[in-house]
């Protein structure tokens, strides 16, 4: 109900308070009274309890992004529906069959369970799931993380609206610059997935604004990762370090090992769970997404048509220095930048 409806309630509640101190109605004309008074309270809890959220996330659980959409998304849900959750898990199962045969379960959870808003996160639940089985259907969808932009999936429909993930990645080149001063050439180097394809296209269109040449080392493996962040050293003026979710086997120990000592050029990201890999990073916050579809959800479920609300972006991001990577590199930054970013532990 209305949240005036709430208050009004609350306000008769108080009412009856002051009667039962001053009144000689009966004790049992006083508890109907209190009942009528706590009523319109009780029909509203009851009412957000009986609606169901369906979170269809196109990755897995341990995922750090993932993990961080679902703590933001829940945290807002909490108390007002019920919640179910199904992972698609394709960053582990790549295949267009294996997404094709995910966004056919969640389908089906759908279909059985009813639930009254369905939201997604990331690329491959629009892709597989929105896009082909619930475009303009009667069922309302929040999504949330698409990379950059949702035209590739003509979102918004009159049933859909939500968020997009974008990442600093300007401001994170100009502090470069300022760092280095003339810089020609760089690396990106990530996972060999559709998402990252499609980060490094954005990357390397703000790059070549910039007045820089950007090129991509797309890795299946870490071995393969390894080798381009060791050519790197010796081929770019700094390195952009992508996400490696999709590269199977990863050892983060390993890793760090390798690339500590034998680090000469600034590496910097956009994802906060490769900062163990990198020197500098501005970073999304992937519960801001989960908090904003939340939001988003509940104005809904709330009554208002999801034609209405626009499609907006993220727009937190967090400064990370990684202090042991630069100091074996011999890389300096200044004392002001270090004191306002997060560490690496």
């Amino acid at each position: 109900m209305p949240a005036h409806g709430t208050v009004a309630a609350r306000a008769e509640y108080n009412n009856m308070r002051v009667m039962m101190n001053n009144s000689s109605a009966t004790p049992l004309s006083l508890i109907v009274l209190l009942c009528l008074a706590l009523s319109p309270v009780v029909a509203t809890a009851v009412a957000n309890a009986e609606k169901k959220c369906l979170y269809v996330s196109s990755y897995h659980r341990g995922y750090a992004w993932s993990d961080g959409v679902e703590r933001g998304l829940r945290a807002v849900l909490a108390g007002h529906c019920e919640i179910r959750q199904f992972d698609m898990d394709t960053k582990r199962n790549k295949s267009v069959s294996d997404k094709q045969q995910a966004a056919s379960r969640a389908r089906q959870i759908i279909e059985q369970w009813q639930p009254d808003i369905v939201i997604t996160a990331d690329d491959n639940a629009a892709r597989y799931l929105l896009q082909p089985y619930y475009r303009d259907s009667d069922l309302p969808f929040v999504f949330c993380g698409i990379n950059w932009t949702a035209k590739e999936y003509g979102l918004p429909y009159a049933n859909a609206t939500g968020i997009i993930e974008v990442a600093p990645i300007r401001p994170l080149l100009q502090q470069v610059r300022s760092l280095l001063g003339t810089v020609q050439n760089a690396v990106y180097i990530g996972a060999d997935t559709v998402t990252e394809n499609k980060n490094y296209r954005r990357f390397a269109k703000i790059a070549s604004q910039e007045g820089i040449r950007l090129r991509a080392e797309l890795a299946a493996s870490q071995e393969a990762w390894l080798q381009a962040y060791h050519d790197a050293q010796q081929q770019a003026d700094f390195v952009v370090i992508g996400s490696n979710a999709g590269i199977e086997q990863w050892d983060r120990e390993s890793v760090v090992q390798q690339i500590t000592g034998n680090s000469r050029r600034l590496s910097v990201t956009n994802h906060d769970w490769m900062m163990p890999y990198t020197m500098l990073g501005f970073t999304k916050v992937p519960e801001e997404q989960g908090e904003l579809a939340g939001r988003v959800a509940l104005s809904i479920l709330d009554g208002a048509s999801p034609s209405s609300i626009a499609i907006v972006p993220n727009r937190k991001w967090d400064m990370w220095t990684n202090r042991g990577l630069l100091d074996s590199a011999g890389i300096s930054l200044p004392r002001q930048l270090l004191r306002k970013s997060k560490q690496v532990q």
